[in-house]
């Protein structure tokens, strides 16, 4: 693993030395675009939330252009910002793939997700629905639970790929239910895996809740037995969480957050932290999250998105040590 992190500290010290003077030098703080790299292809869930963003917080940071950079589940992306100059023009639409999962499974790696980035905010939060097809003869997670452990090795589950959240959800589900003989079944992404849930050709997986996921449970053609999600997601307030059903630390959280280059200078930070605050409290933008099965974040500060960051790696990593996931 190549840090950056030397790169930044002989910057820093043949040219930031005059540090009180930097923020002077380069005028107010934003004069020209900036570019907001989202780390997948485009049509995702990244971009449903980085698209409308850009347009709403153009009244505090002007004009914001996305830049679709997919590939290695989100490292590519994380890497060109990583490389880029810490002045607030280039930051990252972070996620657990390149800021948690790809840093802690990958075996190698042209950034350090905790040196050479630094969090401005969470912005946004939603869970893994523990689904079941209709067919299965199940309505509760404790149902499933016992009906698995008694049908032990007839039954497989779906995720969107091998290292996805849906992959390593599911592989907190066996851990904490013992239920070890629930082969993994990985698919290219996760509209197929989901066209398969509807279809019957999987009975079981623990799709990202989106808008769609909620219209297909609605639609009762598939069943969601529970969320994974802290509280009750606001989009389905219907729908338990699994801890509320009685499976106690199965929390498995997707998120999107801002983050930059690190020694990008906290006067620049606080700019775009409170930008996005500003655009995070308008009703409007928070029904449109809510909708689309997304969950509006308050974890709106660096100091509340890096404390966030090191739960989710706490949590994760000794997931992905346990079932030796190598990645790349």
């Amino acid at each position: 693993m190549r840090s950056l992190t030397r790169r930044r500290f002989v910057y820093f010290s043949a040219a930031g030395i005059f540090a009180p003077s930097v923020l002077r030098a380069q005028g107010k703080y934003p004069e020209r675009t900036i570019k907001f790299v989202v780390p997948f292809a485009p049509g995702g869930v990244y971009d449903a939330f980085a698209r409308p963003f850009a347009e709403k917080v153009k009244p505090w940071l002007g004009n914001v252009v996305i830049e679709n950079v997919g590939g290695a589940g989100g490292a590519i992306g994380a890497a060109q910002v990583a490389r880029a100059a810490p002045d607030g023009y280039t930051m990252l639409l972070g996620g657990g793939g390149p800021n948690i999962i790809i840093p802690a499974a990958a075996k190698k790696l042209n950034y350090d997700a905790q040196k050479d980035l630094d969090p401005v905010c969470i912005n946004t939060l939603n869970g893994l629905g523990i689904s079941v097809h209709p067919s299965m003869p199940v309505k509760t997670l404790a149902e499933l639970i016992d009906y698995l452990k008694k049908n032990t090795g007839k039954y497989s589950y779906g995720s969107a790929g091998t290292g996805s959240a849906t992959h390593l959800g599911a592989e907190l589900f066996k851990s904490l239910t013992g239920i070890s003989d629930l082969p993994h079944v990985p698919y290219k992404g996760s509209g197929q895996s989901l066209i398969d849930l509807v279809s019957g050709q999987i009975k079981l997986s623990f799709p990202n809740i989106t808008g769609q996921v909620l219209a297909l449970h609605n639609q009762d053609k598939i069943r969601i037995l529970a969320m994974t999600t802290q509280q009750r997601m606001r989009g389905a307030p219907n729908i338990p969480t699994a801890e509320e059903a009685g499976l106690k630390n199965m929390i498995a959280l997707n998120f999107t957050g801002l983050v930059v280059p690190a020694g990008t200078p906290r006067a620049i930070v606080d700019v775009i932290a409170n930008a996005s605050r500003e655009v995070m409290k308008m009703p409007d933008f928070r029904a449109y999250l809510i909708e689309s099965g997304i969950e509006p974040s308050d974890d709106d500060t660096p100091e509340k998105a890096r404390r966030f960051l090191d739960e989710e790696r706490a949590r994760w990593v000794p997931v992905i040590r346990a079932i030796n996931l190598q990645l790349g």
